[in-house]
């Protein structure tokens, strides 16, 4: 499914209670579960076993989920609960009326040493038709795999032309979304700003910030 080799097919129905049991009913979260989600499946397995890949330093298996929405809709909370319950990475494929989007976090290893992972930043793709979506594992180690699909997926955001690593690729674009944020929140006040000094110093930081961001 999805383009992968047959190899990896696992298709075996998650209930997904299984992510919310534990939490307290009065919980939004669990709400979200109940109200966004029809059903989730386990598609897919990609390991170094099941792609005659070699296994990887960092990334072990990557879980292709299929969650099956009510709505095209779905609150990132939930994947952030379900890449918590799951020590492995994960490909999330949302699917809702004959639509798909693909979602992946930046997973890494809890600085505990324990089995948990923590997400620093998930990457989607627009929603497309299901026959459209199709993946290729072409690289030869389960890193090189998750790499390739964390880019695919987040296109433009990590692109780079100077080989730096996944991660610094990831430290780079949250750097940039946070300049992002403050542009936009000093251009919301110089809108509000009554006097015209004040307008002449907000627009002066906007053009330092808007400077440092052209060299992401």
């Amino acid at each position: 499914m999805f383009g992968f080799p047959a190899s990896t097919e696992f298709n075996k129905r998650i209930p997904k209670q299984k992510f919310y049991d534990h939490i307290d009913i009065g919980s939004s979260l669990k709400r979200i579960f109940i109200e966004q989600i029809h059903l989730i499946y386990w598609r897919n397995k990609l390991a170094a076993t099941t792609l005659n890949v070699a296994a990887g330093e960092d990334v072990t298996e990557i879980e292709v989920l299929e969650v099956q929405l009510k709505s095209p809709h779905l609150d990132e909370a939930v994947l952030r609960q379900i890449d918590r319950e799951i020590p492995y990475h994960i490909l999330f494929v949302l699917t809702c009326e004959g639509k798909a989007q693909v979602w992946i976090g930046y997973k890494e290893a809890a600085a505990s040493g324990s089995n948990a992972f923590k997400v620093s930043q998930y990457y989607h793709t627009d929603w497309m038709s299901e026959k459209e979506l199709q993946f290729r594992v072409d690289e030869l180690s389960m890193d090189a795999i998750y790499e390739n699909l964390v880019r695919q997926i987040a296109g433009d955001a990590l692109k780079s032309d100077s080989g730096e690593s996944l991660q610094a690729s990831i430290e780079r674009d949250k750097m940039r979304q946070r300049l992002e944020k403050q542009i936009a929140a000093l251009e919301r006040k110089m809108r509000k700003e009554k006097q015209l000094n004040r307008r002449i110093e907000i627009n002066g930081e906007l053009k330092k910030l808007r400077k440092v961001t052209k060299g992401f």
